[in-house]
């Protein structure tokens, strides 16, 4: 088997990239990433003989009809997106090109060439927007309600997932993933942004305030191994034309998520909690808790991973990382 996966760099395709050769050796890994996307994300792949990657635009069809003529995949894993809520209001259109022309063209490629891969078109529970406690818990049938650029991207991708499964056959299965983290995660995602600064007061690069935004949101989460778990899953048993909720099974505050978190720093100080304008939203989606029946049924799949493991991991992700760079910031 061939499985390529845009957005191999990034967070979650990382991960994808090594869980499919820790536990399938048979099957060929490919990339695609930006030439000037950072590797840090992919470091211990990038001499990986079992992994080929390409210098690729999702924005440039031609560039997609070359490495898909090339590899014939088996299966994509389409990873590769503008993610990050808070950006895409403030590059509102390069976030709706990047997603939506760029996921049209992925599937343009695979039209032209007369393709048959399995597409897993990764949408997100942003599509889904602010619901309210009668929508709980969120099924696939929730309806759509975007309040940001990004989800409205998503909106995007997940209808053109479909469409050209009704028109063209070619067999995309959508994804709605709930919120997921883990080592590796963005800086700019809540969890992370706070461990990021918990590790900086550790080390002393901040002083003991960590800046937040809303805390009274409520989130469902799940760990990006779980993640990656669940999408290998979906490509090998779940059904073309289909969308599927995916979510953990701990749900809480931010402010929860919080204070769990810093009962593990080695900080022996008190750390202040200080509240960002900055980090307040025009809009913001304030209630994700998933139903995932429909996909657990189909697969068998469930989370493994506690989300107090998962936080620690990212904690001491962010040490590694930033005691990393000490040497040459002194």
């Amino acid at each position: 088997m061939r499985a390529l996966i845009t957005g191999i760099t990034g967070f979650v395709g990382s991960h994808l990239a090594e869980y499919i050769l820790a536990n399938h050796p048979d099957c060929e890994v490919y990339g695609i990433k930006r030439w000037r996307s950072p590797k840090d994300n992919v470091r211990a792949l990038l001499n990986n003989p079992k992994v080929k990657f390409y210098d690729c635009d999702l924005r440039d069809l031609g560039s997609l009809i070359r490495v898909f003529g090339e590899v014939k995949p088996d299966v994509i894993f389409h990873l590769a997106a503008q993610s990050f809520v808070t950006t895409s209001f403030m590059a509102p259109v390069d976030t709706l090109e990047c997603n939506v022309i760029g996921t049209t063209n992925l599937l343009e490629a695979i039209r032209i060439l007369k393709l048959d891969p399995v597409v897993h078109i990764c949408s997100s529970s942003e599509v889904y927007g602010q619901v309210t406690k009668a929508d709980l818990p969120i099924r696939e049938t929730c309806p759509l309600r975007p309040v940001s650029p990004y989800a409205v991207s998503k909106v995007g991708e997940d209808m053109l997932g479909f469409m050209y499964w009704e028109a063209y056959k070619i067999k995309t299965i959508r994804t709605r993933m709930f919120t997921h983290s883990g080592p590796r995660r963005g800086e700019v995602f809540v969890d992370s942004f706070f461990s990021q600064q918990v590790a900086r007061i550790e080390l002393g690069l901040q002083e003991p305030v960590i800046r937040v935004g809303n805390l009274d949101s409520v989130r469902t989460f799940a760990d990006v191994r779980d993640t990656v778990r669940a999408y290998w899953l979906l490509a090998q048993k779940c059904k073309p034309g289909e969308v599927y909720n995916i979510g953990g099974d701990i749900t809480m505050t931010i402010r929860e998520m919080l204070d769990l978190l810093l009962t593990m720093t080695n900080y022996k100080g008190k750390i202040e909690v200080r509240v960002d304008p900055a980090l307040l939203r025009p809009a913001d989606v304030t209630l994700q808790i998933p139903c995932a029946d429909k996909f657990k049924n189909e697969t068998g799949w469930k989370a493994e991973i506690p989300y107090k493991q998962c936080l620690q991991d990212m904690l001491d992700y962010w040490r590694t990382e930033l005691a990393r760079d000490l040497p040459a910031k002194r």
